[in-house]
Order: structure tokens, then sequence, then C-alpha cells
């Protein structure tokens, strides 16, 4: 976006792009609108991203906003254009649910960035009862494997040592392109035709899609990353039915243990939602068992917020001092694996991609920091060897200088 309305001419403009997942989310973004509007009097407002397209009228009538661009529309060239010329009205959002392909928004590079996120889905198809997100993406639809390799081949010659693929829903890659091909084809993909690519990592994914070549890359791709993020959600199947998940928990124990013996070193996450309507103590108690028993430090813990227009939000609510008991449990308990896993990668050897102040991710998606007077370049890996533990960090020591594969 800052691309093309640079290209455009714009100038003396402030873009918000919006989240919808949570109240809080669209809480933080007018906040943050009003903020800037004091400190940039005379600058132009521009509202897009889920929120404004799900509801463009509460985003217009702010006061502070002068313009409200679609989720579609963001990454139109002639939408910016229209805007600098002065001819685009003051809320241009288009029918996403119309929409049937992607549009061409890859970047060549990333500023400040050591890794790069590449977007090769867009949409979803599914409607858990808890998630507004389809109404403001539209429906799944996928970039073909030709320009995703393209565009990873542009991002390694410009520097690029990670790649980490991202969608709405990347598990349901394909299913819209000629012959329905799977994730687990572009994977192989990408790493066939890129052998210059040091790293590839997967954003997120369904536990309740993963197609036989995903898994055999996961066994056989040393370049694809032992860190799977799940959207789990939720440990009780009753609770699943009435999200409409499509998965139970026996699944996912069933998956994580699948992939643990695929690839003994991967390390998991997973989204987990607190407080869901209805949720009684015994079910909380069911996520935190899943947790634990399938050992999943990396957890992205959401506690409850009705989003109107879904189906959840008719259900009846649980308290909110509840929610936040139940979300610090969740947490707690993550803290705990984390340590636990992160104390038995002590006196191993692994490799870490350098991001600013000597601090970077090993290839699981750990968290490390190398403690010492010489700065590393962002954006190099080193093979280093983990010697202790700070936090939730680990503490490494690079082995040799000689040891740096990346670009300096």
């Amino acid at each position: 976006m800052r691309d093309k309305a640079a290209e455009a001419g714009l100038n003396d403009a402030i873009i918000f792009n919006t989240c919808a997942v949570t109240s809080e989310a669209e809480k933080q973004a007018r906040q943050s609108i009003r903020k800037w509007r004091k400190e940039r009097p005379d600058a132009k407002i521009i509202v897009t991203g889920c929120a404004a397209q799900i509801n463009p009228a509460a985003w217009s009538d702010l006061p502070e906003v002068d313009f409200v661009v679609g989720n579609h529309d963001k990454l139109e060239t002639a939408s910016w254009q229209s805007l600098e010329q002065g001819m685009l009205s003051p809320v241009h959002v288009s029918d996403v649910m119309t929409i049937r392909e992607t549009a061409s928004h890859f970047v060549d590079e990333f500023d400040d960035h050591t890794r790069a996120f590449l977007q090769v889905q867009q949409g979803c198809d599914h409607r858990c009862t808890f998630c507004i997100i389809p109404y403001g993406r539209g429906p799944s639809r996928s970039v073909g494997v030709g320009a995703v390799i393209e565009s990873v081949q542009k991002l390694v010659a410009n520097g690029t040592n990670e790649v980490v693929l991202t969608g709405v829903d990347i598990t349901s890659w394909g299913h819209d392109l000629p012959n329905q091909p799977r994730l687990g084809h572009l994977v192989k993909q990408i790493l066939k035709f890129v052998p210059e690519l040091p790293r590839l990592r997967l954003s997120s994914i369904d536990p309740a899609e993963p197609d036989h070549q995903l898994m055999d890359a996961i066994a056989t791709e040393a370049r694809l990353m032992p860190h799977l993020h799940l959207s789990v959600q939720h440990g009780d199947d009753l609770i699943l039915k009435r999200m409409k998940r499509r998965h139970l928990a026996r699944d996912i124990t069933r998956f994580v243990d699948e992939a643990r013996r695929l690839r003994p070193d991967v390390v998991f996450g997973a989204d987990m939602i607190a407080g869901f309507p209805t949720e009684d103590d015994s079910a909380h108690q069911n996520s935190l068992a899943l947790i634990e028993a399938c050992h999943i430090p990396l957890l992205h813990v959401f506690g409850y917020s009705p989003r109107e227009g879904t189906p959840a939000a008719k259900l009846p609510q649980i308290d909110g001092k509840i929610i936040k008991a139940r979300s610090r449990d969740l947490r707690e308990l993550g803290k705990k694996l984390l340590h636990q896993t992160l104390d038995a990668h002590i006196g191993k050897t692994d490799e870490i991609l350098l991001e600013a102040g000597n601090q970077g991710h090993l290839r699981n998606f750990t968290k490390a920091i190398i403690k010492s007077d010489t700065l590393y370049n962002a954006g190099d890996i080193l093979n280093v060897t983990i010697t202790g533990r700070d936090g939730d960090n680990l503490i490494v020591t690079p082995q040799t200088k000689n040891d740096i594969t990346g670009l300096s």
C-alpha cells in the first residue's frame, strides 16, 4: 500500500490497516487514529483493512477520518491514483464477497525485517461461529505456483534469508487452481526451484487439512523450518462443535504425534480462545489438558470477545473476569511449557537468523540472543551452541565466524 500510494504521488497521508479479529483491535485502531490526527492535523487519514471493509460507516463517521478504502481496493493502483487526484469518494469499498482472484500485491523486499511474509492465499470459505474475518476478506483464493516462486526468487535476490508463507487459511491453498494442488505441493515446488532460499516457514495451518505432500515435506525437507503453528482454538469437543471447527481434540493429538514422529525436533504453537460462550470450568480444563498433553509451548491466547454478526455473539456469554482468569491460566501453562522446551535445548546446536541487537529466532522459532560485545549483522544466519536460558529467551554462542551463511 505504501508503494502504491507513493507511485500515485500521494503525500502527507497516514494509512491505517485495521484488524477486526477482536473488539480490542478496533478500539486500539480508533485510539491510534485520534492520536495521529492531533499530531498531524493536516494529513489525510485513510482507513482500510478488515474492520473498514466489514463496517465502513463506523469509520467514515469518525471526524478524524478522510477516506475509507476496502480490502480489495487498497491493493489497486487506481484507488490511490484517484485519491491523490481528488476523485475518490470518501467511502470506496467494493463487495469483497464477489472477488475471485488474488490481487498482485507481492513486494520484492521488506524494510527492517530479516524475514519476508508472502501472502499466498486470501479469504476463507469456512464459517467458524466466532469469526467475522470471512466477511472482511471474502472467499478463499490462491496465488499460482509460478507467481509465488517468482516472488520468492526476487526476495532472496534482495537479501531475504527466510520466507514465511501466510494467508487467512493457507491449508486451503490451491483448491481454486487448475488440478487443485495442495499446500504441500507449493512448499516442495518453492524449495525445488529456489535452492538458494535457506529457510521456508509456514505461518499457521488448520489441523483439519494437512495433505500427504505437506507431511512428507515436514519429514524430508530440512529447509522447511521445524515449527508448526496450529489453529486449535479449544480443547473441548462440545465447544469445538459450537465453534463449528472441523476437528476434535483427538485430531490435534493425532496430528502432533504424527508430526513429531516425522520430525522429532518440531516445536508447536497454537491459537487458543478462552471464555468462548457456554464454556464451563470442565471445558476450560480440557483445553489446558490438551495443551499439556501435546506439549504446545508457543501459545497465542485470545480472550473471547463477541463480534456483531457472528452466531457466537448470540450464545450465553461468559463473565469478563472469568475470561481474563482463564486466559491467564492458558498463558501461564504456555510459559511453563516454553521454559521446559528451552531448557531441553541447552547444550545443543542450532541456527539463528539474526534480527536487531544480536537477537533472533532459531529454526524452531524459539527466541534466542547472543550476549556479546560483538554486534552481528541483522539477516545473517549463524551456527550457534545453546548455552543457557534467560527468561523466555535462549542464550546462544556463535561457533565460529566462518559459520555465517547469510548476507552481511
